[in-house]
């Protein structure tokens, strides 16, 4: 499991709108990555608008926002235009990257055990470094309080 003053995996992924994204192409800007569950699914939804109402204002604070799930880039792309997403989405539809994040994982819903993301956000620093994370996430307010732990990084 990761912690925080870890150096983060690197990943070169698939993603929205075709090309790749990868987490040391990105620096020496902040990166927020966050995993989750499935494209437009409510709580997945709701996160995506969130984080992309606050994106002038991550840019602002030298921060890009990603969101990482194994739904394909197809998928990513139906969800980007059908709710005018404005942040990165990446694809790891083998599952590499979210092992190595540790966030897949046994769950549990109805009563039935399956296999799935956890719902987890990394605050990742200029140098790789994880500066924060945030495990088993609560949408609600989730984007504006990752958004006051960039500005203060």
């Amino acid at each position: 499991m990761l912690s925080e003053g870890d150096k983060a995996p690197d990943f070169t992924l698939p993603r929205d709108g075709g090309g790749t994204v990868s987490l040391s192409g990105l620096a020496p800007k902040k990166v927020v990555l966050y995993f989750y569950p499935k494209d437009d699914t409510p709580g997945c939804t709701t996160e995506a608008l969130d984080f992309t109402r606050l994106s002038d204002e991550f840019a602002e604070a030298g921060t890009v926002v990603v969101g990482l799930s194994k739904d394909s880039v197809k998928a990513h792309d139906r969800f980007c235009k059908k709710h005018g997403l404005g942040v990165i989405l990446a694809s790891d539809e083998g599952g590499d990257t979210c092992e190595r994040y540790g966030v897949w994982g046994e769950k549990k819903m109805y009563g039935k055990t399956y296999m799935g993301i956890t719902r987890f956000t990394f605050l990742i620093d200029g140098t790789g470094t994880i500066a924060r994370i945030w495990p088993s996430v609560k949408v609600d307010g989730h984007a504006t309080e990752v958004l006051d732990a960039a500005r203060a990084l």
